[in-house]
């Protein structure tokens, strides 16, 4: 069972405040299986809470519900399966400022990542709509703990490049996590999502 780090999953700063989020999440809580718009609301503060409807990928629109919008470092965004009843979260999506399930956070290389997982992993090639998506199959990460599991999308964190050949990295293709050009373009995970199989057990 994935659990927080700390000892609570949140720190009450004041009787009247809002909640601050720990510094590492779990699958559990209000980013649990379970969790709701309304859980968010009570535990975050209505103020700090917003739901709308947001672009997708292909044209889409999905409904979001986020917290501390307007602060980059903060912003927590839950996604939906029931969009109507604002319940089962599809995917929980992390600020740079809190770590996920076994200490992975946004800014870290791949480098760090596959040494959290203890094997090497894949990465989706770059720059079109669905690249930067690891496929871990082995290791620490690969499988779900609490009905849960990470999502995590790399992208270089800087694209002049100079001469590099970044052709191989291009696209539809498959990375090897310890491939020498990924360091070389300082590849860092840039999304960290706790997501949830849909009610159908469908992805």
């Amino acid at each position: 069972m994935l659990k927080l780090r700390s000892a609570l999953a949140m720190i009450v700063v004041l009787a009247t405040g809002p909640v601050v989020a720990a510094e590492e999440a779990s699958c559990s809580g209000v980013f649990g299986a379970d969790s709701s718009e309304a859980l968010v609301i009570k535990t975050f503060g209505k103020d700090n809470v917003v739901t709308q409807e947001e672009d997708g990928t292909d044209g889409m629109t999905i409904l979001t519900t986020r917290v501390f919008p307007n602060d980059p470092d903060r912003t927590i965004a839950f996604t939906w399966w029931d969009e109507d009843e604002h319940t089962g979260p599809n995917y929980v999506d992390l600020p740079p400022t809190m770590a996920g399930p076994h200490g992975v956070r946004v800014g870290m290389t791949v480098a760090e990542v596959q040494a959290i997982n203890g094997a090497p992993f894949t990465i989706g090639g770059f720059w079109w709509d669905y690249g930067g998506y690891a496929n871990i199959e082995k290791g620490t990460l690969a499988n779900g703990d609490d009905g849960c599991y990470l999502s995590l999308r790399f992208a270089p964190a800087d694209e002049d490049f100079g001469d590099l050949d970044t052709g191989p990295v291009t696209g539809e293709v498959s990375i090897p996590s310890d491939t020498p050009l990924l360091a070389k373009i300082d590849t860092r995970l840039q999304v960290l999502s706790i997501s949830y199989p849909g009610p159908e057990g469908d992805d």
